[in-house]
């Protein structure tokens, strides 16, 4: 079970490619003073799970730092990966305020404590601010992966776009000295003719002397998934990893040298890229409507491809290198420089918003049918150093640094290569500072984080179905200074307590109100640079809607650590004044952003009790609460914006969610792990009148919860390696998905039924 406990919330640090920073701690002698103040630490800390690398650049004891922090283990990965492939299923399992994975390639409605989280891999970006296609989550091979860092909650100290938090993937470290290497089959199935899957991979780790190498490839070939009723699922429309095959190559080497190994140089490279097969069709299901569907059924599919369309998929590479001296001018200085290029395809779709009447349909149906797709590269230059000691002072340490990124993207529509979201550039500049001051049992901590960046948008016009509109282009500048502070007191041994305030900053997915702009309603529109009557459009001049997402929140939080117990539990409140929230667009049912008033609270409690040496009792619950308006503010001035009255369903916030787990260490060689989630059915109402005009507005949303068990179950034969089985949805619960119980174009899908897994594992 992951452990929740105090960690950076807020701090304003880059983590300069972390997995280096943890390699640097196994190998790296620390400078004088930081080397004492470390081992003084040492002594509090209980292993490297009690260390923390995202958010605060160089390795640090998280229970120096005021916040709450999840941190990911690599056994709970591997357990996870025993019942399924999932990329944020093991999220899900183990952080209490992530939401319900999707079972997508699309991450659709998978927010932490109710707002998007930045992701990183080994600090690097994925995906762009700019058009967040909720396509970020799949970007390598869990197999890959050492441990995952979760900051929970608003944070500014990887840059923009941590609105809900930060989820640092960390990539593997080699451990042994020598070579070894691991290899690893899977077969899945849910015992249809076309739901067999399988998986190969193979690690290579190398550590000898001062160097060490570790490298992976895998592929992973999905089939046809199936729910508890035995219909085949529906292809989701944002992108499906049924019916796909999934590659990875990662290879990361490095050598510490200097005179006493001071000194590091490391580069990783990675590329992974899913592709759908293109072997199967949506067919739509309906939800209950009296007259219309009397016979709910979800989405399914069936044999066919689209005529024209191409496959769906992810496609990520990034380059990582870092430069670490632990002995420079008395500290450590961290030199990290990324570059990543990241392209999303979409399932094709034959709506509304994809036809134009001076283009031939391409469809039997007399229809356009057209593909969306995102593209994405970053450089990043990321330069950090820490002293301790500071002035002298015992317990002091400056934390400082200078972010710069250039992010570039856009959205077209492939098959017809037509300009969806224009080509958008930021670069941004942001230099921080953070102080902590340990004083006897009691840290302080507080810092400043300046961001200074500007987005730049080209000409272009719109298409057809928003009018053929042309936009001028322009550029925005967005300047703001995001302050952090707090404090964490060490009652005893096992108990303590933080309380703490931090902001962050984020961009509001540039690319919806871009490519959404359209005229009024007016017969005699013909023009294709403008709407009748109206001045020309700019970008830099008109859109309110592209104002920068500041979230500030307040947090206090307890936790305790016994010889065979420890819980923690955390209460927050965030909020924005001008913040994002999911809405559907009645013209195409599609998802849009809506810009208003938010406030999220929640309270959220995790528990691990060993019981013996062989029975671990695990727990999590999570409860989240959000309100926003029913209006945003006139462009007009004519009325500002309403009041906290409309609750944030389901495509923002999870409902209430209870998870349980319990290990069995049977003997030496084998153990079975019994888990379940269980999401509670919820209730949410609400209403408001704007005086302006007495417009009555009133939302309404029902959701039912259900409770999943999954089993896993190892056992390691000498010589022959390691035998497992895992089995999600153990008793083959029919389910809908939380965030697809809300309407929405083409949005019903059921949950996945139960699958066996066979995992075999050799290492040597």
């Amino acid at each position: 079970m992951m452990k929740q406990v105090p960690a950076a919330f807020g701090v304003f640090l880059l983590a300069a490619a972390v997995s280096a920073s943890v390699k640097a701690q196994q190998n790296t002698p620390l400078p004088p003073q930081d080397a004492a103040t470390e081992e003084e630490r040492a002594k509090d800390a209980v292993d490297l799970d009690q260390v923390i690398v995202t958010g605060v650049r160089a390795p640090k004891a998280v229970d120096r730092i005021p916040g709450a922090v999840s941190l990911v283990s690599k056994e709970e990965i591997a357990h996870t990966l025993l019942v399924t492939e999932d990329a944020t299923a093991v999220l899900a399992r183990t952080v209490p305020g992530y939401a319900e994975a999707s079972q997508a390639m699309s991450n659709s409605g998978e927010t932490l404590r109710g707002r998007v989280a930045l992701r990183l891999f080994d600090g690097v970006p994925q995906g762009s601010p700019l058009r967040d296609g909720s396509r970020n989550a799949t970007f390598t091979d869990m197999g890959i992966v050492g441990r995952v860092e979760v900051i929970n909650g608003p944070s500014a100290s990887e840059g923009i776009g941590a609105a809900g938090g930060i989820i640092n993937y960390i990539s593997a470290v080699p451990t042994k000295e020598g070579s070894e290497f691991r290899f690893l089959s899977r077969y899945s199935t849910q015992f249809k003719d076309d739901s067999a899957g399988w998986k190969l991979g193979l690690n290579y780790a190398y550590k000898q002397d001062n160097y060490d190498l570790i490298a992976g490839v895998a592929q992973i070939d999905r089939g046809m998934g199936y729910d508890a009723d035995g219909v085949r699922l529906g292809m989701n429309t944002s992108g499906s990893v049924n019916d796909s095959v999934a590659r990875n190559v990662f290879v990361k080497g490095g050598f510490n040298f200097g005179e006493d190994l001071e000194k590091r140089l490391q580069l990783s490279y990675s590329h992974f890229k899913i592709e759908g097969n293109g072997n199967y069709i949506q067919v739509d299901g309906c939800r209950y409507e009296p007259g219309w569907c009397e016979d709910p059924r979800p989405n399914t599919s069936e044999r066919g491809q689209i005529f024209g369309s191409k496959a769906e998929f992810n496609d990520f590479r990034q380059v990582n290198l870092q430069y670490t001296d632990g002995d420079f001018l008395g500290g450590t200085l961290n030199l990290n420089a990324y570059w990543a290029d990241q392209a999303m395809r979409y399932p094709p779709e034959n709506g509304s918003d994809r036809q134009d009447p001076l283009i031939p349909p391409n469809g039997p149906d007399g229809l356009i049918w057209d593909q969306s797709e995102i593209n994405s590269d970053k450089v990043g230059f990321r330069p950090s150093w820490v002293r301790g000691e500071l002035f002298g002072v015992p317990g002091l340490e400056l934390r400082t640094g200078v972010d710069w990124v250039r992010d570039k993207a856009d959205q077209r529509l492939a098959l017809t290569n037509r300009v969806w979201v224009p080509p958008m550039e930021y670069e941004s500049i942001a230099p921080y500072a953070q102080l902590s001051w340990d004083i006897g049992p009691v840290t302080l901590s507080g810092g400043l984080r300046r961001e200074d960046g500007e987005l730049s948008v080209d000409d272009y016009t719109t298409t057809w179905f928003r009018d053929r509109r042309f936009v001028q282009g322009g550029k925005l500048s967005y300047q703001e200074n995001l302050v952090n502070f707090g404090a964490i007191w060490r009652i005893t041994d096992q108990w303590s307590v933080f309380g703490a305030y931090g902001e962050g900053f984020g961009l509001p997915n540039v690319g919806i109100p871009l490519r959404n702009i359209s005229c009024p309603d007016d017969p005699n529109d013909t023009k294709p640079d403008g709407c009748p009557g109206d001045p020309p459009v700019s970008v830099d001049s008109t859109f309110r809607e592209l104002s920068a997402v500041v979230v500030d929140n307040r947090e206090v939080g307890v936790n305790w650590r016994g010889d065979t117990t420890s819980f923690s539990a955390s209460y927050y409140d965030s909020r924005s004044d001008y913040g994002t929230s999911f809405a559907i667009d009645p013209a195409t049912n599609d998802y849009v952003l809506f810009r208003a008033p938010t406030r999220i609270k929640g309270f959220e409690f995790s528990g691990d009790w060993n019981i013996n040496e062989d029975w671990k009792l695990s727990g999590l619950y999570s409860r989240i609460r959000g309100k926003t308006a029913f209006w945003t503010e006139d462009p007009a001035g004519r009325f500002g914006a309403g009041g906290l009255n409309k609750p944030m369903g389901a495509l923002d916030i999870n409902p209430d969610k209870i998870g349980l787990s319990v290990r069995w260490k049977f003997n030496e060689a084998g153990d079975v792990t019994l888990g379940s989630t269980t999401l509670l059915s919820r209730d949410l109402s609400g209403s408001d009148v704007r005086e302006f005009d007495n417009r009555t507005f009133s939302y309404e949303e029902h959701t039912t919860g259900y409770t999943l068990f999954d089993l896993g179950m190892n056992y390691r034969v000498e010589k022959w390696g390691r035998f497992s089985l895992g089995i999600e949805n153990l008793t083959n619960k029919q389910y809908i998905l939380t965030w697809s119980q809300v309407p929405g174009f083409r949005n019903y899908w059921a949950g996945r039924g139960r699958m066996y897994s066979f995992t075999y594992e050799y290492t040597f």
